[in-house]
């Protein structure tokens, strides 16, 4: 399995564009996927940069709705016109930032016929599975981030009911994507019991001290391999990585074997 980051906040070098977000071509032995796209267009210039042509994609899949993930669907939609796009359902709805900004999908996206809204487990076939996980107990708690969605007439904390994650299973490997796990990092690496977990964190706002180290002990306890970037934060992973050596951090351009 081959994964190339094509956007993240961070990048190799010049030539590969960065932002806060993320989206991530892999390929595996039967399929070319795209896992989230960014705030922007850029996941679409670096593809170009490194020679991927996204019109060749077989399948997408939103992690969440938010436009840091989201941002260039329409740029997607554009440029290829097979692949479906797989969202939670609970994605249809509205997700806010601090200070009520709507951060959601874009509204005129949300009914395109190519999306289709999964459940709480959905299977898009052999060895590629998605789960929302929303049923499932959440044993650490992490707060909303001050991130919100609106239920009913209220705008209240976001339960990121529309938050899911690619089980992808290949041989004798077990891979689980995330985007942002905002339910969080620690839950996730409990209910699943995978090889390699590739995603954020959503540690960006933890200060470096003993809560971060409690978390990142508790990580490198575990079997997994974790591959973060994005919203678990330049700083954070730099103080983590000394107490879990199971994380390693990916930038915009870098090309994965795993």
């Amino acid at each position: 399995m081959k994964i190339t980051v094509l956007t993240e906040n961070t990048s190799i070098n010049e030539n590969i564009g960065c932002e806060h977000g993320l989206c991530l071509y892999i390929e595996t032995e039967n399929k070319k996927i795209l896992f989230d796209m960014g705030e922007t267009d850029i996941f679409y210039e670096n593809a170009k940069v490194l020679g991927i042509d996204l019109s060749k994609v077989d399948l997408a899949v939103l992690s969440h709705a938010h436009c840091d993930h989201t941002g260039g669907l329409g740029k997607f939609l554009e440029v290829n016109n097979k692949a479906f796009v797989y969202a939670n359902q609970n994605a249809k709805g509205d997700q806010y930032g601090h200070e009520g900004v709507y951060i959601g999908i874009d509204a005129e996206l949300k009914s395109n016929g190519r999306i289709i809204y999964t459940n709480d487990t959905f299977e898009i076939e052999k060895g590629l599975t998605l789960y929302s996980c929303n049923e499932k107990k959440r044993e650490y708690e992490f707060g909303s981030f001050g991130l919100c969605e609106r239920i009913g007439e209220e705008i209240l904390p976001d339960r990121f009911l529309h938050e899911q994650y690619l089980l992808i299973k290949e041989k004798d490997k077990k891979v689980l994507i995330s985007g942002c796990s905002h339910k969080g990092i620690l839950n996730i690496a409990s209910w699943f019991d995978v090889d390699f977990i590739v995603g954020g964190f959503h540690f960006m706002h933890v200060e470096p001290g003993e809560i971060l180290k409690g978390y990142a002990k508790h990580l490198g306890e575990k079997k997994t391999k974790f591959l973060t970037c994005h919203c678990t934060g330049i700083e954070q992973f730099e103080f983590m990585k000394k107490y879990a050596e199971n994380i390693r951090y990916i930038r915009a351009g870098e090309r994965l074997e795993i």
